[in-house]
């Protein structure tokens, strides 16, 4: 169980699929390579081996032998599109999806198999693993539709002597589950999905077949979409929900993603018990126990709820299901439920709080997430694992310690009885009773007032009689029962009693003032004012406006703790709102922090974000990745496979290449030519930026200096790029102009070489002072620091690594592998961000700072300068080797410049405001791109109307 939850955590290599096309799973036969089967099938071709012929090979063996006769596609030699087209083959009619013989050498209950397919396996680790951690699994198939990736696992197999567990199979994952849903027989006790991307497809196949009271496991890692707004229509297509904006998006997530696996289900008569829901790192991994029950489905409505969440104003929620349960009892004493359609709104069009327009998230999952009984087990057995062999185990108890606590039930779960299956289930109807969380920091951000402590705040909610814990998907955040209406009344008093909000800082129009106008105090004098009114109205004489004033006071101070509401109104006859608004300024807060600090115990690693430095999509395993990629582009680029004219070059010939040694593969490059480019492409201020183009060419008279335009700029790369078709479609298919003015100066540069600048930049310096006499016979790219995080905890808005690149202003010499690496990967990743899309490259445009940055951009310039800077130099260089960065440095034939060189003015990582004698250039940030194609900038009137 352990190993089936943090398989990928818990590997030290941390080894897992690749991004590879030949692996997607769309179309293609199942077949089996049982090394029985295989070795009698070579024996009767005369020791010829499967697959070295285009031949089909049939099993004969009688059918009580093999379990099914088995049809075998010599496809290990063929490409993707050659496997589908004989998949599209008629099979006989007496040929079935042959499964693998059950091998079982580690149990002794043949009657009781116990079955595991990893049905996207790739290289097959997890398969493996299973085999080889698992004890009791009697077979375990590892699919995947690529014929290479099945001999990867067989190779695998075979090295880790496994051969009578694991069975390798090639076919379309989706084919092999529904012929598993079709033979009871062939079912699988647990079914693993683990795609790259999205598991939605093959969720329908999966849940028919896994058998009454099988587990599902399920990775989606397309969180871009399912915690992400930026494509609402993808996330509802894909998860049949709309996603939620604000912290909480990540759960909603987890929530979006189970609802999908429940709808799935749902129409044959199957439910879903989440046992364990967790978001990890980039991803989310899911533990789902299919059932078979007509009568528990009837309750997937109830547990299906929509959200309304104020996400542009106070981050307020509230919560409504689709339909209505209510619990009766029989005569007999026996509980059952009916159901009914649920009422209108739950909540007003406006925020409550701030008056701001909610919006809506969902439909989505509004059961539980987790099985405590489950996680109970898991948290039993980690004492007896090895920590060398499972080095994640400080993190798995603690990820599993949140999940058990995280769930405010509003009566104790029972305990499982001695006679209970091994973790019982959960009741059917119940639901999750408080979903979701509050974040302490966006609910100071909201009134502009310092963020209480985790315990202050916890102290306050608890001295009330709430309760708290927290999220494992978010650091920081507390999951309480208490009302929203109480916990901003909680944060006034945080605001008045320790930390006033200062003069001026809250404007009308603001979520914040909007709930600071309910302050008690304000409130309390607004309420005297309304009574003193009234008096001063009714009043005929002196005596009776002395009556009625000391009326209106006792009213005033009169306390009536003891009001509720039923039905929309309290006893008094107040609305719900009124009543909430009397009982919330009869609160008594005390933020006791003794109170809120959990109690001394374990110490727990709850929410480290990654298991070792650099784990994951971050910013090292770019370099590891790319420097192979590199390493080919090298050669290529000496071989003149890229770029037309690079054989011309009279220093070009083929040699061989030493990471260690940058002086080899120098002697083929040329030193930076005297070029500058600079962009225009219909830049809206280009008049007012005039001044910044003419001091590049004042500074520098030796240097020629090219203005590209549009028109000049699809010349050059029709002529540079004409014997390459993808790279000159997808240039001269772009639309967006910040996408096109990117890729352009990469594609100039990477033929041309030279200096490259933005318009909005000042020369400072001549180039040919940029470089020490010393460095000028070997440097071939100089590139200069951007941002650098020094000791922050976490770049400011608008950067995200530790270390980020200028590609305002890069000089690099012609053919530089470098900058090659950079054509190939904006060029991919400009195709893939519109596949994202479902768009053409003609109708991409970015929908936020992050498209441009991660896809064109200086994030992107920075994995690439990485990757090149680990494999010139042989070792890995990462942000490590360069924060704090006070003069030049050359890592091989790069060049890399402190901040102060190309990125003075910018106020913080160390950059100065004022020019010093490191600056070479001046950035003025006019911003081209942002004029051009950023949105308009909403106002507070129109963020309040949604």
């Amino acid at each position: 169980e352990v190993d089936t939850i943090f398989g990928e955590a818990s590997n030290a290599n941390g080894a897992k699929r690749t991004e590879n096309p030949e692996t997607s799973h769309t179309a293609g036969q199942y077949e089996t390579l049982d090394p029985a089967e295989n070795a009698e099938l070579k024996q009767k071709n005369g020791g010829a081996p499967l697959g070295g012929s285009d031949a089909e090979w049939t099993d004969t063996r009688p059918s009580g032998e093999t379990g099914a006769s088995v049809s075998h596609e010599a496809a290990s030699s063929t490409s993707t599109s050659q496997a589908n087209q004989e998949a599209s083959k008629p099979q006989a009619e007496s040929a079935e999806i042959g499964q693998s013989k059950q091998h079982n050498s580690t149990s002794t209950d043949s009657t009781s198999p116990f079955r595991i397919l990893d049905a996207l396996s790739a290289s097959g680790l997890r398969a493996l693993r299973y085999a080889k951690e698992i004890h009791h699994v009697t077979s375990v198939t590892a699919n995947d539709l690529s014929p290479s990736a099945t001999a990867s696992i067989k190779l695998n197999i075979d090295y880790n002597g496994v051969a009578q567990q694991v069975h390798p199979a090639t076919g379309d994952a989706k084919a092999l589950m529904y012929h598993a849903a079709m033979h009871g027989k062939d079912s699988y006790q647990v079914i693993d999905l683990d795609p790259y991307g999205t598991a939605v497809p093959f969720l329908d196949a999966a849940v028919q077949a896994v058998p009454d009271g099988g587990l599902l496991c399920v990775t989606c890692t397309d969180a871009g979409v399912f915690a992400s707004v930026g494509w609402p229509e993808k996330t509802f297509s894909q998860y049949g929900g709309l996603p939620w904006k604000g912290p909480q998006n990540h759960e909603a997530g987890l929530r979006l993603v189970l609802n999908a696996i429940a709808t799935s289900a749902a129409p044959y008569g199957l439910t879903i018990e989440p046992l364990l829901s967790l978001n990890i790192d980039f991803y989310v991994r899911l533990f789902v126990r299919i059932r078979r029950s007509a009568a528990d489905v009837k309750f997937f409505a109830s547990k299906t709820m929509i959200v309304y969440n104020c996400d542009n104003g106070c981050s307020s929620f509230s919560i409504q299901y689709l339909a209505q349960r209510r619990e009766r009892e029989a005569k007999n004493g026996d509980k059952f439920y009916t159901n009914s359609l649920a009422q209108g709104p739950s909540t007003d069009p406006y925020c409550v709080h701030c008056g701001f327009k909610t919006h809506v998230a969902g439909p989505m999952w509004g059961g539980p997430l987790h099985n405590p009984h489950f996680i109970s087990r898991i948290l039993d057995l980690l004492p007896s694992l090895d920590s060398k062999v499972y080095g994640t185990i400080p993190r798995i108890e603690g990820m599993l310690t949140l999940a058990l606590n995280e769930t405010l039930w509003e009566e104790p779960i029972q305990s499982e009885s001695a006679n209970a299956e091994p973790f019982p289930p959960l009741d059917p109807a119940r639901r999750d009773p408080h979903p979701f969380f509050v974040n302490p920091s966006v609910l100071a951000r909201t009134i502009h007032t310092s963020v209480p402590s985790e315990a202050a705040l916890r102290g306050a909610l608890i001295s009330l009689g709430y309760r708290t814990t927290r999220s494992h998907t978010e650091a920081g955040s507390i999951r309480t029962d208490a009302p929203w209406h109480v916990i901003w009344e909680i944060m006034r008093e945080w605001a008045r009693q320790k930390h006033p909000i200062k003069e001026g800082a809250l404007k009308e129009g603001m979520a914040g003032w909007e709930i600071m106008r309910k302050d008690r105090s304000r409130r309390q004098l607004e309420d005297a004012k309304d009574e003193l009114k009234i008096v001063l109205e009714k009043a005929e004489d002196l005596a009776g406006l002395r009556v009625g004033v000391e009326s209106a006071l006792h009213r005033i101070t009169k306390k009536s703790r003891s009001a509720t509401t039923v039905d929309g109104e309290d006893q008094n006859g107040l609305s719900t709102h009124e009543s909430e608004d009397r009982q919330r300024r009869e609160l008594k807060i005390v933020f006791d922090e003794r109170l809120g600090k959990e109690a001394v115990g374990k110490k727990l690693l709850r929410y480290q974000m990654n298991p070792r430095p650099d784990w994951g999509p971050m910013i090292i395993w770019r370099p590891l990745v790319a420097s192979v990629t590199l390493a080919v582009i090298i050669l290529y680029s000496w071989l003149g496979r890229l770029i037309p004219d690079l054989s011309d070059s009279p220093n070009f010939q083929v040699q061989a290449f030493s990471n260690h040694d940058a002086d080899q593969h120098q002697k083929h490059l040329q030193p930076i030519p005297k070029k500058i480019w600079q962009i225009n492409l219909n830049h809206p201020r280009y008049t007012s930026l005039e001044h910044s183009v003419r001091s590049w060419k004042l500074k520098n008279p030796s240097h020629s200096h090219k203005l590209l335009d549009d028109e000049a700029g699809n010349r050059i790369v029709r002529k540079q790029y004409s014997n390459n078709p993808e790279v000159l479609k997808t240039y001269l298919e772009l639309e967006s102009t910040i996408l096109r003015a990117d890729y352009l100066r990469y594609l100039v540069l990477a033929v041309q070489g030279g200096i490259y600048s933005d318009l909005d930049t000042n020369a400072i310096k001549a180039i040919d002072d940029w470089l020490p006499n010393s460095d000028n016979k070997n440097v071939r790219a100089i590139i200069g620091v951007e941002y650098d995080q020094l000791d922050a905890a976490k770049p400011p808005k608008g950067l995200y690594m530790p270390i980020q690149f200028c590609q305002w202003t890069i000089a690099i010499s012609a053919h530089h592998p470098l900058m090659l690496s950079m054509v190939i990967s904006v060029t991919h990743g400009l195709q893939q961000l519109a596949r994202s899309r479902d768009v053409t490259l003609t109708d991409l445009q970015p929908a936020d700072d992050k498209d441009v940055l991660f896809t064109t951009g200086p994030v992107k310039w920075t994995w690439e300068v990485f990757a090149y800077l680990s494999f010139v130099t042989g070792t890995e260089v990462t942000h490590r080797n360069l924060t704090g960065l006070s003069e030049p440095r050359r890592f091989g034939d790069v060049l890399i410049l402190p901040i102060n060189a190309f990125a003075t003015g910018l106020g913080y990582a160390g950059s100065r405001t004022v020019n010093t004698e490191e600056t070479l250039i001046r950035h003025t940030f006019q911003g081209s791109w942002k004029a051009n194609e950023a949105k308009k900038p909403i106002s507070v009137k129109e963020r309040k109307q949604g």
